[in-house]
Order: structure tokens, then C-alpha cells, then sequence
């Protein structure tokens, strides 16, 4: 009996041992693979793959629909955080969120964002539903809050030359997503012309 308690014990160190190993060379290849990219977030944690929404965060106006066609419609002046996540294709998903990203802020919808000659291989008819950020950046008083103003001068001629599209599943006044989701064209939005500031 004693003989058997000593080879499980051997076993279960010799796993445990394996597992630290194991823990060991995953991190070290995480670090190797800088799955976190420096220049979009200069001091992100690198948190699991799973909460990769850390990788860049926007706030723009402008980006929830409006119930007017008027260009000083409240909606239009509301901040929408958008937390969003890098992928090595050069695209990024970012969470939407009215509010914030704290523990209980659920995101309402989503924007993607692709490179420039990724959306000039887009389909005529798809293209309408994006938006060229070097348009839209202005009139969205688009910032980077978790930046300095020297990262941020850094970041922005790369990021105004992408595309984005906008798909909302949820209306910032619902309690749940209700209803169909639907794409938010941003350049059709009202905009305040020079004669009505």
C-alpha cells in the first residue's frame, strides 16, 4: 500500500512538474510572439487572449443614429468608447460601448476596420457601408484617452488612412438587443455646415 501512495505521489509531482514547464514555455512564446503591439497601447498589460479589447481605445461622437435629421441632434454629441483588438491581418474589431468598458457596461454593437487596399478590394457594393477615417476622424472628434498627446500624433496618420464599418446589435436605450441588427452608414449622418456652427 505504502508502495503504491509513493508512485501516485512520484506521479502527481511529475505532472505538476510538467504542467510549470508547460505555463513556462506558453509565456515565453506569448512574449516571443509580441501578440501586443507596443505602438497601439505603449503600456498595456498583456492580459489572456481572451481580453484582447485592451489592444487600442477611441472615443467618437457621431456614431450613434439619430432620432433627427437635424445636425445638433443629442445622439450625434453622445462619446461612444470603442475598445478594440489588433489582428496580424492589419484589421481591428472594436467593442462599442455608450458608457465606458466598466465591469457591468455592455457593448451595443461593433465597428471593423480595415486597411485602405484591403477596402479597395471590397465589392463596389459593400463599399458604401464603410467610412474613410480620414474623413470622419474630424467630425467625430475622434481621441485616444489612454494615450499622451505624443503617442496619440504618433498613431493617428496610420489610423486615418483605414476604413471602418459600423454594425450595431442594440440601442443604447434597451434593456436587451431587440430587434434586427443593422449597419449605421456614418458619412450619411447630418453634419453642421459651416453657415449653421
Amino acid at each position: 500500500m505504502a508502495g503504491k501512495i509513493i508512485i501516485l505521489m512520484g506521479i502527481s509531482f511529475m505532472l505538476m512538474a510538467g504542467q510549470v514547464t508547460a505555463d513556462k514555455a506558453n509565456n515565453e512564446d506569448s512574449e516571443k510572439s509580441g501578440r501586443y503591439n507596443e505602438t497601439f497601447n505603449p503600456r498595456q498589460i498583456a492580459y489572456p487572449n481572451h481580453l484582447g479589447f485592451n489592444d487600442l481605445h477611441l472615443e467618437a461622437i457621431r456614431h450613434l443614429k439619430p432620432d433627427t435629421n437635424s445636425p445638433h441632434d443629442p445622439k450625434l454629441q453622445v462619446g461612444v468608447h470603442h475598445h478594440c483588438k489588433g489582428y496580424d491581418d492589419g484589421t481591428f474589431v472594436c467593442l462599442m460601448f455608450h458608457t465606458g468598458m466598466g465591469d457591468q457596461d455592455k457593448p451595443i454593437g461593433y465597428e471593423y476596420i480595415i486597411t485602405a487596399e484591403q477596402y479597395n478590394h471590397l465589392p463596389e457594393e459593400e463599399k458604401k457601408y464603410w467610412h474613410y477615417h480620414a474623413t470622419e476622424f474630424p467630425r467625430a472628434e475622434v481621441s485616444l484617452p489612454d494615450l499622451t498627446h505624443e503617442e496619440a500624433e504618433k498613431l493617428m496618420p496610420v489610423l486615418k488612412e483605414t476604413y471602418g464599418k459600423v454594425i450595431y446589435f442594440q440601442k443604447p436605450d434597451d434593456k436587451f438587443p431587440l430587434g434586427e441588427p443593422y449597419v449605421l452608414i456614418i458619412q450619411d449622418l447630418p453634419v453642421v455646415s459651416e453657415q449653421n456652427k
